[in-house]
């Protein structure tokens, strides 16, 4: 049974939480503080934890940077912010998925499980290949063709396409991207990124104006799609 962590220090919010995942088939753990919930990750390694922002003590941005640093635990922030700039610090601090309160249950679960289903596929590193429709990434001859023709990318367009394949499902954001692809310490901005995205998708899309696979987040950043 998947064991689920919930942070939230609202009482009614925990009770609907625990009933609504229990009715859903899940194992249920609570915590009401940003610390408590820290200890029970140590101590009960649950499959995915719920994590609310606006928490007394460590907040969830603090639960969550420091969680990244020995854990890569499936998370998915439920806030009543709704603002870009918390959801991108959310999802720059490592959170998978990011859902605003007041929230649909079923929605809920259904981000869970895609969540769930994501982190459990073998890591990239031992897939040799993806396909999405006539695209082909051979990730071990950094090849790539499209409806069997070869396309041939830059460096930078094609550690772009791995690493969106990497976290394919996933919001990447612009802040992200940047990182990977040209360090932390870079300088580049995110019109720089969108033009090296703009010439990815002249190559890889048959409408680069209608992308089916790397899509925009607006204000957020892109996410790459199989279906």
């Amino acid at each position: 049974m998947t064991h689920v962590l919930v942070i939230d220090d609202e009482p009614q919010i925990l009770w609907a939480l625990r009933a609504g995942l229990e009715r859903s088939g899940f194992r249920v753990s609570t915590a009401t503080t940003g610390e408590e919930g820290l200890d029970t990750l140590a101590a009960e390694h649950p499959d995915l934890l719920v994590l609310d922002l606006a928490l007394p003590g460590l907040d969830g941005f603090e639960v969550c940077r420091q969680l990244r640093e020995w854990s890569r635990i499936p998370t998915i922030v439920l806030s009543v912010r709704a603002e870009g700039a918390d959801k991108i610090r959310a999802l720059n601090l490592g959170a998978d998925d990011y859902l605003t309160k007041p929230f649909n249950m079923e929605e809920l679960v259904a981000r869970i499980q895609a969540v769930l289903r994501r982190t459990a596929a073998t890591p990239d590193e031992d897939i040799p290949f993806l396909e999405a429709g006539d695209l082909r990434v051979d990730l071990t001859r950094r090849a790539v063709t499209l409806a069997g023709r070869e396309v041939h990318l830059t460096p930078t367009e094609y550690d772009l396409l791995r690493i969106l394949i990497r976290s394919r499902g996933s919001v990447m954001t612009h802040q992200q991207l940047i990182q990977r692809i040209w360090g932390p310490d870079s300088t580049e901005d995110p019109s720089s990124l969108r033009v090296h995205i703009a010439r990815l998708r002249n190559k890889i899309e048959a409408d680069p104006t209608h992308p089916r696979y790397i899509r925009t987040e607006p204000r957020l950043g892109y996410r790459f799609r199989t279906t």
